[in-house]
Formats: C-alpha cells, structure tokens, sequence
C-alpha cells in the first residue's frame, strides 16, 4: 500500500506547481484509489494525469472575458422558455412544489421564504430501510393539532361543555389515544383540570367552558381548542413517506417529503440523518448551517429548477451567481435591494432601477463615480473594460534600443558621410 502510494505521489509531483492544490490533492487521491480497484501502468496514470492537466487548462477563462455578462446570458436566456405553473412533487401527487419561472425568480430574489417549502429528509440506517419505523418518524414530525382528529366538536351552553367526539381513524394514523390528546391539551395553563374523558364513550373527550362565557366567547374558546398543537414539529404540516431505490445496491429504502420546513428541530428528531436531510428554503439553511451552505444549496436548487425544465446550463455560470449573491457573508438578492443596489458606481445603480432617486441620492451625498464598471462606460460611450479594452499600454522610451540603421545614420552624421541613406 505504501509503495503504491509511493508511485501516486511520484507521478502526481511533476504537476503539483501547475495545478491547484485542491485539483492536485484530488488528482493524487483519484489516482490511488484507481490504482486499488484495477491493475493501472505507470503510462496509463501518466495519461490519466495528463488529460487532467489539458482539461484544466482548456476551462480556464481567457483574460478580459466578460464573465458575468456570459453567465446573465446563459442563464437568462434558457429562462425565457420555462413554464409558469405550480407541479406535483415527483411521484407524489399530495405535495405540491413551485418549479419552472416562479422558482427561479424565488431564488434570485433571495425570498425570505419559498411559496411552497417543503423538505427531504433522509432517515439513518436503521430506519431507511423499515416501512414501520420510517412511519414512526414521519408521526414524531408531522405537526398534529386537535382539528386533524376530530369528528365533531359540539357547545353545550346548558352544561357549560364542549363536547368532542374524535375519528378512530385520524388517531390510529397520527399514533395517538384519547389519553395522549388528554395529557397534551391538560399541558395548556387555561385548561388545566377542566378537560376529562367521557366514561360512557371511549372517543369523546369533555372541556368545561368557563362559566362567564357568552356563545360568542363559547365559540372562540372552541376555535382556540381546534388550533392546539397535540404533537410533532411546528410548519411541518404533512409528512409523505416515499420508497427510492438505492441506484448501486438495488435496495429500496424510505426518505420523508414535507410540506413546510423547520430545519433545525428536524435535524435533532431521532432518526433523522443531518448528513444529507435538505430543505429547499436558503435563508432557513444560512440560519441553521451557515453561508458555505447556503451557497451550495442556491446552486443545488437553481440547477435541480433549469434540469426539471429540459435546460442544459454550465454549473460554473450557476456558481458564479451564487458567488455574487453569497460573498458579502449572507444571501443577497440580485436586484436593487441587493447585488445590484450596492454597486459602487452611481451610473451602474441608476441603470438598473429608479434612476432619478439614483440620481438626487448620489448627488445629494456628493458621490464621485470612477468609470470601472462596464455599465457606467457603455453610459459614457467609452469602451467598456472587457476583452481587449481591458488592457492598458504604456511605452517606456528609455527602454527603446536603437535599431542598427538608426546607429548607422547617427555615424555617418558624425563623420560626414552622405553616402549612408
């Protein structure tokens, strides 16, 4: 093992100055882990290491392309053949999910929250692969309040109860007893000795109405009681088990679908794995995992809405968008609030959005625009600093070497000879 780690490293060496650290070390463990699987001639490594260092090069960014315009383009023009609806989640018809335009206007507005949120959550070993403890988790997360239980729930004025009856079904498949909703809504202050079971009927479950109470109040106090959460995790209000199968080993297993999202509680249920369980909110991510994240679920989420469509884009101009909405240190939207809003140049800010409010501000601020940008040059009809424009040339006539002609004009001249032309 160590001699072939020994060869790796021997091979990888001669690039190691001309390639990136983080290529070069994956390189260096791509190779090794090759070399483990299948027996690889030192000439087949060498041409594995070459044709890294070719596709290195060949993706590299010729010097004053203008990036960002190409990756707007890129991604801009593929948008214009979306769709506007609202789909079914893939293979559930119970949850919807905002896909095509919608989502992508989402995304790049940076909205505080999606219009449909939802989350997958994968389950750990020893529940992904058993129906009955996937349930389970599903029952432990799925927020459940009184109203999803019930049958009936009746005022009694005359008796000063409310009186309500619960569906045999809903607690058998939300796992609850009458005990259970007993204890959770005895657990409320207002409550508190005024909810009993009724001994003649195993199903109804009895609340005392304070005895002030008009029908007015009577029926507040019951629209309260209806809200009461009995279990489960807050915004999480279904929970869809659904059965994949896993693309290597062929074996099924269960990964939860939510409709409503609450990362942080759902990454400390039991049972639950934080390793690869993903909500499709950002700002939810950022809060709960950090920026790094929350950048890297932006492009899962824009690339995952532009495949969905049929629409081929490079990943790299969907992470050089999300570099820009992210490296201030939180997600920022792409427009006048945001990205574009915070631009240095007055004339880039004015040719974006209310130029004239641009303007006055500017002005009234005493802001001095230095023409970098492209924008601001366009504005001004010089050539925009991209391309060849990018370059500037200054000529140093110290460093000019006289040619042999001009030496020969300048002896000529000091001796007399006109015949030197």
């Amino acid at each position: 093992m160590e001699r072939r780690a020994e060869k790796v490293v021997s091979i990888a060496r001669e690039v190691e100055e001309v390639l990136p650290h983080a290529i070069y070390v994956e390189l260096i463990t791509s190779l090794y882990n090759i070399t483990g699987k299948v027996e690889v001639s030192d000439e087949d490594l060498i041409r594995i290491r070459d044709d890294t260092v070719r596709t290195y090069f060949k993706s590299l960014v010729e010097p004053g392309e203008p990036v960002g315009t190409i990756a707007a383009q890129s991604i801009g023009e593929p948008g214009t053949q979306m769709t506007l609806r609202t789909f079914h989640y893939a293979g559930v018809r119970e949850l919807n999910v905002t896909l095509g335009l919608p989502r992508l206007i989402e995304l790049v507005d940076a909205r505080k929250s999606p219009e449909t949120p939802m989350m997958e959550i994968h389950l750990d070993e020893e529940h992904r692969y058993d129906s009955s403890k996937a349930i389970k988790v599903a029952r432990r997360i799925e927020m459940t309040k009184l109203e999803n239980v019930i049958e009936t729930i009746d005022i009694d004025l005359l008796s000063l109860l409310l009186i309500i009856r619960l569906d045999p079904e809903m607690l058998t498949d939300k796992g609850l007893t009458r005990d259970d909703i007993i204890r959770a809504m005895s657990k409320s202050k207002s409550l508190a000795g005024k909810v009993k079971p009724d001994p003649e009927d195993p199903y109804v479950v009895l609340v005392e109405i304070p005895k002030t109470y008009d029908i007015i109040k009577a029926q507040r106090f019951r629209d309260r009681l209806l809200r009461l959460k009995l279990k489960g995790i807050k915004d999480i209000k279904k929970v869809i088990p659904q059965v994949r199968r896993d693309p290597v080993t062929g074996k099924e297993y269960f990964v939860l679908l939510t409709d409503g999202t609450n990362l942080a509680a759902v990454l400390k249920t039991e049972g639950v794995d934080p390793t690869r369980t993903r909500s499709n909110s950002i700002h939810e991510i950022e809060n709960v995992l950090g920026i790094e994240a929350a950048r890297e679920a932006l492009i899962r989420e824009i690339m995952n809405t532009l495949r969905e469509q049929g629409l081929d884009v490079d990943i790299r101009h969907v992470m050089l968008l999300a570099d820009t909405m992210t490296w201030p240190g939180s997600v920022k939207q792409i427009g006048r609030h945001g990205v574009a809003g915070e631009k240095p140049s007055v004339l880039a800010r004015a040719a974006f959005e209310v130029t004239v409010k641009q303007l006055f501000d500017a002005s009234a601020k005493g802001e001095l625009d230095e023409v970098r940008g492209v924008t601001e040059n366009v504005i001004i009809g010089q050539l925009a600093p991209i391309g060849t424009a990018l370059i500037r040339l200054r000529m140093n006539p110290m460093r000019i070497k006289p040619s042999n002609s001009l030496k020969g004009m300048e002896s000529a001249r000091i001796s007399g000879d006109s015949s030197v032309k």
